[in-house]
């Protein structure tokens, strides 16, 4: 509601009308084409009547305006206090943003105002200068379409040394941690970035693998069945709970359950679903079914190398 746009369309179009009014006299026409660019189609019918018959009492029927300066919509003490409390966020010093013109503003709230549960306590190191640099390269290489040259700790803390090509961020809210998802290597297309050592930009000839990225577009739905075991359902829904879903009961102790996520959660989607081990068994779509396999492949090698 702080920055809703449904609720500042008002606002924002009136700011464009007026701006357009102290420059010339509104022309018959223009106020309708101001209104239906930068409003909502139902809009035009309350705002155009309350401006043609000078309810508002901002625009003249000539088209000109009492105003002589351009409008401005400055931030209200409570938008400022919500920005100061985000930018407290680690998180942000990540994408660079800072606010310095909030230094003296009390934030709306602080990391001790609330409790989050159901939440590891090794997220990323988020304030860490490595892990920042690290961050920020890998924003630049997917915005540029360059590959990247990472070493990486792996399980039993040795470091692997790979070539890969971006494709985009996944953040998990469970674990607190940052993946990179990448296309053009055989195996491991999905990288902790706590984990990195080294991240820069290749820049030698690069050719990427046989292997094809499991990017998609648009939203999917995920189904399984659930034994309701040791609190099984209400774990579910709680883990689901921002995730749009339908539970729907089979008989005393099993339920069918569908998520619908955006692909930029699926890798979040797979992970919380292993973490119920033999008390979910999804039965569809294929595709999904097929990366619960690969991933179990996948640590199963990390597995068999960890172990010679």
């Amino acid at each position: 509601m702080i920055f809703s746009e449904l609720y500042g369309a008002y606002y924002k179009v009136m700011a464009e009308i007026i701006d357009s009014a102290t420059d010339h006299p509104l022309e018959k026409g223009e106020l309708y084409e101001i209104i239906q660019e930068h409003a909502f189609g139902e809009s035009v019918l309350a705002i155009e009547k309350a401006v043609s018959e000078e309810k508002w009492q901002l625009i003249h029927k000539d088209g000109t305006t009492p105003l002589t300066h351009k409008a401005s919509l400055p931030l209200t003490s409570l938008q400022k206090r919500w920005l100061k409390a985000i930018s407290l966020d680690p998180r942000m010093k990540l994408f660079g943003v800072e606010f310095p013109e909030l230094a003296d503003v009390e934030p709306l709230f602080t990391a001790e105002d609330y409790v989050i549960f159901d939440k590891y306590g090794d997220g990323d190191p988020y304030e860490d200068p490595e892990y920042v640099e690290h961050f920020r390269v890998i924003l630049s290489a997917i915005k540029d379409r360059k590959p990247l040259e990472i070493a990486m700790k792996n399980r039993t803390g040795g470091i692997l040394h790979f070539v890969v090509m971006p494709e985009y961020l996944e953040y998990s809210e469970k674990d607190d941690k940052f993946r990179l998802i990448g296309s053009g290597r055989k195996y491991a297309d999905t990288v902790n970035l706590g984990r990195i050592v080294s991240c820069r930009i290749y820049e030698g000839e690069y050719t990427p693998g046989s292997r094809k990225t499991r990017l998609q577009t648009g939203p999917r739905t995920v189904t399984f069945e659930l034994t309701d075991e040791r609190n099984a359902l209400e774990r579910v829904l709680l883990h689901f709970a921002h995730f749009e879903k339908q539970a729907e009961k089979l008989d005393e102790k099993k339920y069918r359950v569908s998520v619908t996520y955006e692909k930029e959660d699926e890798t979040e989607i797979l992970i919380r679903i292993l973490s119920f081990g033999p008390m979910v068994r999804v039965i569809g779509p294929d595709s999904f079914i097929d990366l619960i396999r690969e991933r179990l492949r996948k640590q199963q090698k990390w597995e068999d190398r960890t172990c010679t």
